[in-house]
């Protein structure tokens, strides 16, 4: 083991005691051997429903089971989509209409084919407003979806405050059926055979592609939902009990099955024997291991209980990142040449000679980190919200010391963000400038909303969830506020779950927030903002910049489109300051290049573990992947 600095010798034994009990919670009851592949998922997995997914670490797993009619091919460098489920399809000459042919072979873990009335049947449920899915603005592109979604709201609104009908099963099933056929009559998603799906879009799409690799639009099983889902008959809504995710009953298309999950302890995946691409397969087990602690991750992966981490969070990752370019340095004559050659970080790294030092990695990501201010006009407690003012919320932005929190908590190669697209990580876009620290400009637009020095501000109530480096950003970010504007700030951590559920219910005045896009196109990032959308928590909504959405989404040219794109986003984070930028991601890992293969260093950063292979096991390609050119 390497001790990064003086200071991390004193840790290790206590952390070595943590994470010994740790795995032996995990291992003691568990008698068969290591699976070929053992990862580290940051954070807790809240569900494997394509409905309710909208976290990071939840459609990491739920790649390993599912797969859409297309995927992502991590290593090319456009990050282009490739046949999935579909083996080929046709796109209109006016890009209104996809045709998408599905294999013959494709098949369900129990053996059933999968067909194109399955992804109609995942799609419906995301769409339908029943479910609360975060994703289901991202089907407006599609023909029908979004009047569709405002007729069963109106439905629903009507049912439930009919007399005559709240209560009744049989009226409640009538609106049910109801809501099948608008579907079928309204919406532009057909299944007009066993292996043809047809998607009609009510506007060009450029995206669209892309979008069909994403995990909210995974197929599932429709007899398996129809097993778990009922109709509320008080209030006509379609309700669906979570236990289909469960391993003993549920049922997938991807290249491994869940045979067990242990919540707060491990997921274990077997290779799934109907899937059609199984011969392309590196592994034949995978666990996902829950270690919370950043101490814990880093030590399980030095005694090999892992391969790989899906980031680096102990408070000492300064030292292992300033270990590794102490590394580089040493052999700074060869990175040269192997970079002159176009060689990707993990090849360079793969190519010189085998170091601890070496396993630590850090690659641009898509992705920022920020602050979200609570923008409705009353908090939860029914008391007025001051940052429903924008003139607080540029002032709050304007005072948080962005480089010092980078160089001095982080210390990971991160960079400080004042927007909220990370800047050239989408070709032909031009991020605009947002808002720079500026404490008089910040202390005057205070003044503006009548709180000079703060007098009259109610105590600041900053949440964060209790993981990581957050409470540390927190506490600097604190004190620049308190610093600068006069406000008092008090810190509230919470457990993961908890935090969630208050931030998605707007139980907050200011939360930490994170966003990593989804797909190649700007909207990733903007729709999270528009009026409605299931992912924005702040409860933010602007008409001038709900209308440059729909007008950059109805413009033919691409230029100009990207140009009102931009013109949004400067009204986001320059005027209406909804949320507070404060650095831009780098993806942080620990696995060995020597052993591990799979691992991409593309920007988009989503890693395709189905696909990754264990060097030297024996088993699978055992040839090194790396970017192509």
């Amino acid at each position: 083991m390497i001790a990064y600095a003086g200071r991390v010798k004193p840790l290790l034994a206590p952390i070595a005691l943590l994470v010994l009990m740790t795995l032996l919670g995990v291992l003691s009851d568990r008698p068969e051997p290591r699976a070929d592949f053992v990862f580290v998922n940051r954070a807790e997995i809240s569900t494997l429903d394509p409905v309710q997914m909208s976290w990071l670490q939840d459609f990491r797993v739920a790649g390993l089971i599912f797969e859409g009619l297309t995927r992502y091919d991590t290593f090319s460098p456009g990050f282009n989509v490739v046949p999935g489920a579909a083996e080929r399809w046709e796109v209109s000459s006016d890009g209104l209409t996809y045709t998408f042919h599905l294999r013959a072979d494709a098949k369900w873990s129990n053996g059933e084919p999968v067909r194109p009335g399955d992804f109609v049947f995942a799609w419906r449920r995301v769409i339908l407003p029943d479910g609360g899915g975060d994703y289901a603005k991202l089907f407006e592109c599609i023909r029908g979806v979004r009047e569709f979604r405002q007729w069963r709201s109106d439905k629903l609104r009507r049912f439930a405050a009919d007399p005559s009908a709240g209560g009744s099963r049989d009226a409640a099933a009538a609106l049910w059926q109801d809501t099948l056929d608008a579907f079928a009559r309204e919406v532009g998603i057909q299944a007009p055979d066993e292996r043809t799906l047809v998607v009609h879009l009510a506007r060009p799409t450029p995206y669209f592609l892309d979008l069909t690799a994403f995990g909210a639009l995974y197929p599932v099983h429709p007899p398996l939902l129809r097993a778990h889902e009922s109709i509320d008959a008080r209030t006509g809504l379609q309700r669906t009990n979570a236990d289909w995710t469960k391993p003993d009953r549920l049922v997938v298309n991807g290249p491994f099955v869940l045979d067990r999950w242990r919540f707060k302890r491990d997921m274990h995946f077997a290779r799934n024997p109907h899937y059609w691409d199984r011969a392309s397969l590196n592994l034949d087990t995978i666990a996902c291991l829950s270690i919370p602690d950043g101490n814990a991750q880093v030590l399980a992966f030095r005694t090999s209980a892992v391969d790989w981490t899906s980031d680096v969070m102990p408070s000492y990752r300064g030292e292992i990142f300033a270990a590794k370019q102490a590394f580089l340095s040493e052999h700074a004559p060869e990175v040269l040449r192997l970079e002159s050659r176009g060689l990707d970080a993990v090849s360079i790294d793969r190519s010189l000679p085998a170091d601890p030092r070496a396993t630590v990695h850090a690659f641009p990501a898509f992705g920022t980190y920020f602050y979200n201010f609570n923008c409705r006009e009353r908090l939860a407690d029914g008391t007025p919200n001051p940052f429903a003012d924008s003139r607080v919320r540029r002032a709050f932005t304007r005072t948080i010391d962005r480089a010092a929190i980078c160089r001095n908590i982080l210390r990971g190669g991160e960079k400080p963000a004042a927007t909220f697209i990370p800047p050239g990580s989408i070709g032909g876009y031009r991020s605009p400038a947002g808002l720079l620290p500026d404490a008089d400009t910040a202390r005057a637009e205070l003044v503006d909303a009548g709180f000079p020095n703060g007098r009259g501000f109610p105590e600041v109530q900053l949440l964060v969830n209790s993981e990581g480096d957050h409470s540390l950003i927190a506490q600097g970010v604190a004190r620049d506020w308190e610093r600068i504007l006069g406000v008092r700030v008090r810190v509230v951590q919470k457990e993961t779950r908890a935090f969630r559920e208050d931030v998605k219910n707007g139980r907050f005045m200011v939360s930490r927030a994170s966003w990593f896009g989804d797909y190649g196109d700007p909207t990733t990032f903007l729709d999270t903002n528009h009026t409605g959308d299931g992912n924005n928590d702040r409860g933010f909504s602007s008409r001038e910049y709900d209308q440059l959405l729909d007008r950059a989404a109805a413009e033919p040219d691409a230029a100009r489109r990207m140009e009102t794109l931009a013109r949004a986003e400067q009204l986001l984070v320059e005027e209406q300051a909804p949320f507070a930028p404060v650095y831009q991601y780098v993806q942080q890992y620990l696995f060995d290049p020597h052993r591990v293969s799979g691992i991409t260093t593309h920007p988009r950063q989503s890693q395709d573990l189905a696909r990754v292979d264990i060097l030297g096991d024996g088993k699978g390609a055992e040839t090194p992947a790396a970017m192509k050119r």
